[in-house]
């Protein structure tokens, strides 16, 4: 139905910019809510953004004026800025799409990962 595919992570140093983005095999219909989630090294999975189909965003307070989520539906595609990275946004980060026309469903992607190292 829906598949997802993270790209864009790798390595960078504390301070240094990332641009996660994320592709879709299948429509992405302009009422999906999409956003990012990330889980580090021990921990469980925790939302860091979302943007629903008006274009209203929402970011976890660890990411507040340094990530930037963004939405591209005509090629089917998301996207997350990353600035001023720091150690503890380590993580493996996930795409996900939830769908609530027809009852809700969610839909992710396989991950990437980011590590923020000197």
């Amino acid at each position: 139905q829906v598949q997802l595919v993270e790209s864009g992570g790798g390595l960078v140093q504390p301070g240094g910019s990332l641009r996660l983005s994320c592709a879709a095999s299948g429509s992405i219909f302009s009422t999906d809510v999409m956003g990012w989630y990330r889980q580090g090294p021990g921990k469980q999975r925790e939302l860091v953004a979302y943007i629903n189909s008006g274009g209203s965003t929402n970011y976890a307070d660890s990411v507040k004026g340094r990530f930037t989520i963004s939405r591209d539906n005509a090629k089917n595609a998301m996207y997350l800025q990353m600035n001023v990275l720091k150690p503890e946004d380590t993580a493996v980060y996930y795409c996900n799409v939830h769908r609530w026309e027809l009852g809700p469903r969610d839909y992710w992607g396989q991950g990437t990962q980011v590590t923020v190292s000197s």
